[in-house]
């Protein structure tokens, strides 16, 4: 059975809405990410990769010890257990596809978690 989704639909944050895969019988998670500048995630890692497609808008990505400004049409990806994280270093907002290579999302922060970008609860 296939499923469509209306994103509008789907749990959310203020930055972003978050598609659950396991919700879909899906093989991958997905972060629709539209922040405003000077937003983005603190450091964390997953045990798995993350694929980051930015569509629109400039980011900054930290990736272990490496620094990365990006604009649209580019593809960043940060390996299984990397610490990594973003910040919107644009003017305009920043969308992005997060594409979690896990039916779930399985987080950990480096510091404290980072509320503006913490799952809603039941994802």
């Amino acid at each position: 059975m296939s499923h469509v989704v209306n994103i509008d639909e789907l749990p959310h944050t203020n930055n972003a809405h978050e598609f659950v895969g396991a919700n879909f019988d899906a093989p991958v998670s997905l972060i629709l990410v539209h922040s405003a500048s000077g937003e983005g995630p603190a450091l964390h890692r997953h045990p798995y990769p993350e694929v980051f497609v930015v569509e629109a808008g400039t980011a900054t990505f930290v990736v272990d010890d490496v620094e990365v400004t990006t604009h649209g049409r580019h593809v960043v990806v940060a390996p299984s257990n990397s610490w990594h994280g973003f910040k919107n270093t644009g003017a305009g907002e920043l969308r992005l596809t997060a594409i979690h290579t896990a039916p779930t999302f399985d987080t950990e922060w480096r510091a404290a978690s980072d509320p503006a970008w913490v799952s809603p609860p039941g994802t």
